[in-house]
This record gives structure tokens, sequence and C-alpha cells, in this order.
């Protein structure tokens, strides 16, 4: 990694923190099925806009929604980012941060992004464990707490397949034997297949969900790059999500040009009541000022491409990119609803049946529910935010809705970042802070009693 002299380097850092241009939109302009997407702005320096992390104190949380609830499911964990419910209602918190990233920390431009990353709260290293959270009385607290995996290698996504458990690291997918109730796996598990990782490895977290008849897995990818700059031999396999056989562990590109990809969900096709589309949310790339590109939430098809690197939101042709594809930008994909810029779409929980849509005004019910970890890149700050978009008639429709907000204090602070969320069994939904050290969780107020 680069050895700055100790002044150059805070200079870096200083005229880094102090730069930038700023959103040129009025609120809310850049989400929804037609964001409005305006001329990319490339300065000299990138727009900075890192809100340094501080935990929560004492009785301090977040704010939901009118109607909702919110308190802690368990706190004092190690850098939570992912969550899976079992069908016993157990909850696996994904306790985990980037590996060992040798190539991807070289010159002066990373190191000064590795440090605002540490500011940001991301510089802890990994738990490299999976712990098990068990609510035996129902309060919707967990007063069970065990060590489900350990030694794993940046785990983040999570799978169940009848009685095989699936792990992805950051490098492989792990299959592990799985009884229920049970409150650890045992040995190291079998390698099903290899992911994309590496050296460089930039986009570390792989997501991973199983197909509704239990043939298959479908892990995400992202780019090693935010627009290609080490070259398309570096982005092999990546910026894509990839479809696994159970079977055979055969894997293939299910769906590519999708920059950073995270959390995935199956929702009805249109007009249908059963499960049968895929979903992501995805990050794109960062660079073209405030307002470009808008993060997005899109359904994803069998041999689709979507754009990255060679263009955004559709055909947007990106000229950073050499040499250009004209061939792929013609067929390239516009996302179904955007999210806002630099939001960090992360967290993605289909609703179902859930409750909680009624109680947020005007939402449809049969959505999903998107954690929206928070911008670096913008000014001012966005995401930092749990929100509902709803669905009709299997397309998202209107704007998305504030679930829990007040991630960030008053001065700027992250006093928590959400990432992964998940829908438990009693209807609460589950939050992973991974600022805070806490999951969360958001149910709706209970209505009072009739007086007898």
């Amino acid at each position: 990694m680069t050895t700055l002299p100790r002044f150059t380097a805070l200079a870096i850092a200083a005229a880094l923190t102090g730069c930038g241009e700023s959103t040129r939109l009025h609120d809310g302009a850049d989400v929804g099925p037609s964001p409005t997407l305006v001329e990319p702005v490339q300065t000299a320096l990138p727009t900075v806009n890192v809100a340094p992390a501080r935990a929560w104190q004492r009785g301090e949380g977040p704010t939901p929604a009118a109607g909702l609830q919110v308190q802690p499911f368990a706190s004092g964990l190690d850098h939570p980012r992912w969550l899976h419910v079992l069908p016993n209602g157990d909850v696996l918190v994904a306790e985990s941060n980037a590996p060992p990233r040798p190539e991807d920390g070289r010159g002066i431009k990373a190191w000064v992004q590795a440090q605002f990353m540490k500011r940001a709260g991301a510089g802890v290293p990994s738990a490299n464990r999976i712990t098990l959270l068990r609510d035996t009385d129902g309060d919707g607290r967990a007063d069970v707490r065990e060590v489900f995996a350990q030694g794993l290698n940046s785990p983040f996504g999570m799978a169940l397949v009848g009685e095989r458990f699936f792990v992805a690291n950051t490098d492989a997918v792990l299959e592990f034997s799985y009884k229920d109730g049970q409150t650890q796996l045992q040995g190291p598990g079998r390698k099903l297949v290899d992911l994309p990782a590496g050296p460089r490895n930039h986009h570390w977290t792989k997501s991973l969900i199983a197909s509704p008849d239990g043939r298959r897995l479908y892990a995400t990818v992202g780019s090693n790059s935010n627009a290609a700059e080490h070259g398309m031999p570096a982005e092999e396999g990546r910026a894509a999500i990839w479809e696994i056989a159970l079977a055979s562990g055969a894997k293939r590109l299910f769906a590519t040009g999708l920059r950073n990809p995270n959390g995935m969900a199956w929702l009805p096709a249109p007009g249908a009541t059963t499960p049968s589309v895929l979903w992501t949310v995805a990050n794109e790339r960062d660079e073209l000022g405030s307002d470009l590109v808008p993060d997005y939430l899109t359904s994803v098809h069998d041999g689709a491409f979507y754009g990255w690197p060679y263009s955004w939101y559709g055909g947007h042709v990106d000229p950073r990119v050499k040499p250009p594809r004209p061939d792929l930008v013609a067929r390239a994909i516009a996302p179904d609803y955007a999210l806002g810029a630099h939001v960090a779409a992360l967290g993605l929980a289909a609703a179902g049946a859930s409750r909680l849509p009624a109680a947020l005004p005007g939402a449809a019910p049969g959505g999903v529910f998107i954690g929206l970890h928070g911008s670096w890149n913008r000014k001012p700050a966005s995401g930092y935010k749990v929100v509902y978009v709803g669905f009709e008639d299997g397309r998202p429709r209107g704007r998305p809705v504030d679930v829990l907000q007040g991630f960030l204090g008053p001065s700027g602070e992250a006093r928590g970042r959400p990432v992964g969320v998940a829908l438990d069994r009693h209807d609460g939904l589950l939050v992973a802070d991974d600022v805070g050290n806490t999951v969360w969780r958001v149910a709706a107020v209970a209505a009072p009693a009739s007086p007898r």
C-alpha cells in the first residue's frame, strides 16, 4: 500500500473533504420509475462528503415512521452486515467486513479513499462470523446468542434449501448440513463453487438467494472498480449475478452489466400471485456529480445486460470507458425504478403478506423494504435510511416511503448505517446497522385496547 508523508497525506485529505459540487435537482427528482437524469459533472477531484461514524449513545436510536415503533433486537455485535431468518424464527447475522485486498489499496487516490472509509466506520477488521439470535419469549429482543459459524472469509449472503445451508464467502459458496433448531454448524463446510475475488476484490460482498423451486442459487458479484479504470480483464465474471445449479455446482452468468448488485428478492410477475421474477438493488457508478447515477431497484432477466461499464441507465454512454462498446450499449436495459443518486442501496426484502405496509400512509401492499447504506459522493448526503417501495401489478409504483431514518445526527455524523433487512416470523422488520453494531426491529404500534 502507498505510504505518504504525513503532511502530504493530510493536505490531500483536507482538500478532498472540501471539494466537489452539489445537487442541482429538487428533492426526489432522481427517484421513481422515470427519474430526472441530468448531464454528468466531472471535476478535477471527486465530490466527497463522508459522514463520520459516531455510534449511538445510550437511549438513542433511529426514528420510525408514524404508526411504527423500533427497538434493538440485539446490540453489541461486531459490524453486522447481513441477515437471514430461518424457518423456526432464528435470526442469523453475518458479522463481516472487507477481506485483505492488497491490489485495491495502491496509489494516492486509494489511500485517501481508505482513510474516508475508516472515518465512515468501515475500517474495522472482519469478525468472519455468523451469529445466531433467538427470541424465546416473543418480546422482540434476542435472549439467546450463539456462534453459528466462524472462521469464514468475509461472509455475507446466506440461504437454506431443505437441510443444506449455504454461505457466500467473498470468494466461494460453502455448503453445510443443517437441522431445524441447530445453533451451530459443524465442520468447515464443503466448497460448492468459487466466486470471483482476488487481490483487488473491490466490491467484496456476495449476496445469495435460492430459487423458488430450490434447484438453484443466485449470487451477486460487484465490479472491481468504479468505471473499469483497471481494464476489463480485471472485471472477468464481475458486475453480474451468477446462477448456480445445486445438483452439480455448475455456474453460469445469469445477468451482467450490474455494477454492484446486493440484495435480491423473488416477486410475482404482473398478473400473477406466485413469486417468479428475481429483483435486485444495485449501486451505480460514482464521480459523475451529486445527481448521477441513481442507484436502483430492478427486475433481473436471464441473459440481460444492464449497461455497466459502457453506459448508465440504459443507453447513456460513459465516455470514460475505453474502448467503447456500442453493440452492448444498444442492448443495455434501463432499470425499473430509481432509488436516488449515491444512496448505496444494499438490503432488499419482499414484504409478501406483511401487515407493515398498511401502517405506512399511501403505501401499496406487496412491495419491498430497502436498506440505504448512505452516500459519500454527494452533497447533500443521501440514503442513511430504510424505505418501502410499493408494487402494483408486479411493478414498483409511487415514491419510496420512509420506514426508518435518523441515522444521520444533527451535525451530519453517522450514528448508524443500515445494511441488510429481513422480515421475521412475527411481522417485524429487522435491520442490520453496521456502524451502530445493532440489529433493530421495527414493528407496528399495537392498537390500544378497547375500553370495557
